[in-house]
């Protein structure tokens, strides 16, 4: 996925009110939005190399845009805009890099499933009609050998309910004929597998485990990003079950 225009480095500053961060930019501070609504646990640290985009919306409040943050181990970049994760399943659907997504031929955002809940995505078959059914999440927290390139990457950043949720929908899914998946898109390139975060939310990991053994379909797929553009790796990577 490439960028409209080339982001900006300058320095992080500081996040504040969840939705906003300063950022130096040419020697001016400036007030960027954050669109993540986690707790960016693990690359929240002030004094790091940071990527901010531009609006060229004239109306807009606020002209910039925190993208990603450095990690000071790797020195690699980790992408914290939550909204990319859609845009790089779409361009993997297009591109067909999943191999078990290549029997689908029409790919549907935003699939209400129920009067509370809509799932990411809804890929289908048009000559069979076959469905299924994918939730994304964003994957920034991450631990161990990263300066190696042999981290392991970790969701959720915090206590996640919602996540919850969409893991008990996708397992009932599947326990109703359907084929159904979590994609974990690990928006750094320096991990070589993937695990829940059980010390930060036992429930999500155990509720991980069981959708898993029911039939629930887990991928996890690193990207490399860059002031240009962001680069999916073809390979997915483990998921290490505890």
């Amino acid at each position: 996925m490439q960028f409209e225009t080339e982001l900006l480095t300058g320095v992080f500053l500081k996040r504040y009110k969840r939705f906003f961060a300063d950022v130096e930019l040419g020697g001016q501070v400036e007030v960027a939005h954050v669109a993540n609504t986690g707790s960016m646990k693990g690359v929240n640290n002030p004094g790091v190399h940071c990527l901010v985009s531009k609006s060229k919306n004239p109306e807009r409040k606020l002209k910039f845009s925190l993208e990603a943050l450095m990690d000071p181990q790797s020195g690699e970049w980790v992408g914290v805009n939550t909204s990319w994760p859609h845009q790089l399943a779409q361009e993997i659907f297009k591109e067909k890099r999943l191999s078990h997504w290549q029997n689908y031929d029409v790919m549907k955002p935003e699939h209400k499933i129920n009067a509370e809940t809509r799932l990411d995505l809804l890929l289908t078959n048009s000559k069979t009609q076959q469905q299924h059914f994918v939730e994304l999440k964003n994957v920034t927290l991450a631990i161990g050998d990263l300066e190696t390139k042999q981290g392991v990457a970790l969701f959720p950043d915090a206590v996640t309910e919602r996540g919850q949720k969409h893991l008990r929908e996708l397992t009932e899914l599947v326990k109703q004929g359907h084929t159904a998946e979590i994609l974990f898109l690990i928006q750094r390139n320096d991990c070589a597998s993937f695990k829940a975060a059980k010390d930060i939310d036992p429930e999500y990991a155990e509720l991980l485990r069981v959708a898993r053994k029911s039939g629930v379909t887990i991928t996890c797929v690193c990207a490399e990003i860059s002031p240009r553009g962001i680069e999916i790796k073809t390979q997915p990577v483990p998921y290490l079950q505890e």
